[in-house]
Formats: structure tokens, sequence, C-alpha cells
């Protein structure tokens, strides 16, 4: 009986297995839904190979904490941001002053494998078809079910999979939305990050970390952002002794080789990075970002928000619904929140007959918010690297006023903290 109730279970397969995706199948287990989630990287990742640290602002942390047997679990993989500070540095003198600060931030800072690693604890791992690359996907006549098709990259063979949604989070460059929406294309936002992680165990007492404790002393219970009138840098502590570091400098669009935004580089662009910070920054952040091994460079991409995010029996989550740049800390923030109200809304309408008008609630309560949310990370991008806006002069921090600063800090973001109502049984109405 247990086994023929199973198989009633409404099916998703969701295409990806990143942190969109394994949020996604989370929200959508306790919805009561079957999922399988197809992933290329032939096993669970423990490295970080799209991204490095990332920081969870109050509501991710209140969803991800609603998903987890033991509250206190996220608490062993992040450290508390309680204070988002933001500041000017002066490139010949190396000195920095305050420019904006936030001691209520109530973030966390997460290394990107970690957090992973969290949510995959929480699933079942037979859901997982590792080294599966999504090839296509065809909805049935009656539009009853979705037939998704992958190869196995191990033997070269396609395998088929039926089931009664697809879910899109196969990222930035989702194959999936181009199917719907072949128009619409990636923007260059003008620069890139290069980022890296420094794992300080065992040099606590060093020099360098003395140095940067001493130029940053909220570590550990912050996140700085300095800036100069060319661009900007980011510095925040990771649980386990790292330290993770973004530089974002302006130029012009690189030559990707592949379907990726992450850039592989040689030790002469290494050398070359290294060489530039030390004429940018104050030296005590030049000597870390020396001391990192493989740092690499993410180009910056996002797209003018969508008009849909939904068709029949395929769903968008994640940065395949809204390639967003990095500011104010959005992308996996606004994913982890997706696969929440996705779930609460399939839970609400229950099976397939009323799937459309749980997608439907989907997009209506997530597309506003997440287009005005990518225009303003748009706009803060331009604002922190000093480039052009129709409606004001280039920021340039010995100039701005205090009261201009405010846009930079975390909090500003359009609707940061305010949880959507379909999700006031997870933690009750804030």
């Amino acid at each position: 009986m247990a086994e023929k109730e199973q198989k009633q279970k409404p099916k998703a397969i969701i295409a990806g297995g990143s942190i969109a995706g394994l949020s996604t199948a989370k929200a959508l287990i306790l919805a009561g839904w079957d999922v399988v989630v197809l992933e290329k990287q032939p096993a669970q990742p423990t490295g970080s190979p799209t991204g490095a640290g990332l920081v969870l602002d109050p509501l991710s942390q209140k969803i991800i904490q609603s998903w987890l047997h033991q509250l206190e679990l996220l608490h062993t993989v992040t450290l508390p941001v309680g204070i988002d500070q933001k500041q000017g540095t002066d490139k010949q003198k190396k000195v920095s002053w305050i420019l904006a600060r936030d001691e209520n931030s109530n973030l966390r800072s997460a290394y990107w494998a970690d957090l992973h690693g969290l949510l995959y604890s929480t699933l079942s791992p037979e859901m997982f078809l590792w080294g599966h690359l999504y090839l296509s996907f065809c909805i049935s006549e009656d539009k009853t079910s979705v037939k998704v098709k992958a190869k196995v990259l191990q033997t070269g063979e396609t395998v088929e999979i039926i089931g009664d949604l697809l879910i899109a989070a196969d990222g930035l460059r989702s194959s999936i939305r181009q199917s719907f929406l072949p128009d619409i294309k990636l923007r260059y936002a003008g620069y890139c990050a290069w980022r890296g992680v420094t794992d300080f165990s065992g040099k606590e007492d060093s020099e360098t970390v003395k140095g940067i404790r001493k130029a940053y002393p909220d570590l550990g219970k912050g996140l700085y952002m300095d800036l100069n009138s060319e661009g900007h840098m980011i510095l925040v502590e990771l649980m386990y002794k790292r330290f993770n570091w973004v530089w974002y400098e302006n130029q012009p669009e690189p030559q990707l080789k592949d379907n990726t935004a992450t850039i592989k580089v040689s030790s002469e662009m290494i050398r070359a990075m290294h060489e530039k910070v030390k004429k940018s920054w104050v030296p005590e952040m030049a000597r870390l970002i020396e001391e990192t091994k493989d740092p690499f460079i993410n180009v910056i991409y996002d797209c003018d928000p969508l008009t849909q995010i939904f068709w029949d029996k395929v769903v968008l989550v994640g940065d395949a619904a809204h390639p967003t740049t990095p500011h104010y800390a959005r992308s996996t923030n606004m994913a982890i929140l997706d696969a929440a109200v996705l779930g609460k809304c399939l839970d609400k309408y229950q099976g397939t007959e009323n799937l459309n008008s749980a997608l439907k609630e989907y997009q209506s309560i997530r597309l506003p918010i997440t287009s005005k949310q990518v225009l303003s990370s748009r706009r803060l991008g331009r604002i922190k690297q000093g480039l052009s806006l129709p409606d004001r002069e280039p920021f340039d921090p010995k100039k701005e006023s205090h009261e201009d600063c405010q846009v930079l800090l975390q909090k500003s973001v359009p609707h940061f903290a305010e949880p959507p109502s379909i999700l006031d049984s997870m933690f009750g109405s804030t």
C-alpha cells in the first residue's frame, strides 16, 4: 500500500544540482513530490566550482533552518555577520574611512561547498543522477507529462525520464530558458571579479593574518567592502579559518571558450593581478591576496528581467529565472526564496490537476520582486565600479555624502527581509 501511494506522488525533474537545485528539491519533497535531480558533475562537489564564499540574508537563514532537523546545523557551517561596513580607500595614501555601517545586518557567511553539503545531507542520495548531462525535453500532446533526455557522461548513452514538472535550475546560461526565450541575451556588466579563499589554519599568528585583522578589526563578525573611484573589494571571514575576498575590475568583455562564466587563469595573469592590487588597495589586503592559492575570475553578467518564468510543465528557478549581478548578495538568496515559494505554491494547490494555478501564483509572487532586485543590483554594481549612470555622476568615495552611501548597504535591496505571506506557515509572518 505504501509503495502504491509513493507511485501516486507527482514527480518533478530538476535540471541542475547546485544550491538552487538542492533547495528546490528540499522544498518539493516537503510539498509531497517525488524528485529526480540531473547534474552533469560526476559526484557531489567537495570544492567550490561555481563560487567561493557567499552571504545568507535573514530570509534565507529562516528558510534553511525550517528545512533542517536541527536548527543549529546552519550555524555549524556559517559565521554570523552582524556588521555590514562600506569604506572608501585612497589609492595613493593607502588609508580607509567609513562610508556607511549597519551594525544589525543579521547576515551569515558561508563557503559554497559547505552550504551545498549541508543541503545535500538532508536529501536522499537516490534522487540524484550524477554525471547526467541534460539534453532536451518535450511536453506530451495532452500536456499531462514532460519527458527529459539526458546523456550519461560515463557511458555516452542517452536516458529518458518522464515526470509531471521540469524545473530549470540550470543556471545563468540556462538552455531550458533559451528554448522558450531565444532572444533573451545575457548582458556583460562591464567588469569581472577576481575571487579567492585564503585558508589561514595553522597561520593564525602570521604577519599576514595579524595585519589583516588589524586593518579590518571586525572580521569574523563583519562584512567589509572597500571602494575607490575605479571599483570595489569585498572581504569576509568564513567558518573553518578562511578569508573570502572578491575584487571587481572594470575591463572589456573577455572571450569565453566554454559555457561558463568562470575563466581559468594563468600564472602570468595572477602576477599581473597582484601588481594591480598593490597599487589600488591597502597593503594588508594585497598581502592576503598574494598568499591565496588558486584565485579565479568570474565574468559578471545579468539580463533584463523576464516577463514569464513558467510554461505548461516547465518552470525556472534561481539564475535561470533571473540572471543577476552579485551585488546585494542576491543570486543564492533569490534561489533559496524561489525554492521555498515554489514548494508552498505546489503544496497549496496539491497534485497535478491544479499545477497551472500553482505555477501562476509562484510567478506572480516572485517575478515582480526579482525584477526589482535584478535592476537594483545592476545599478548598484555601476555605482560601486565608478561607471556612468544617466541620473548621477560616477561614484567617488571622496565626494559622496553619508546619505548617498546608504544605498551601498545590504539592507537597501528592495524587499530585503520581507517574506511573502505564502511562507507564513514556515516561520510566521514578520
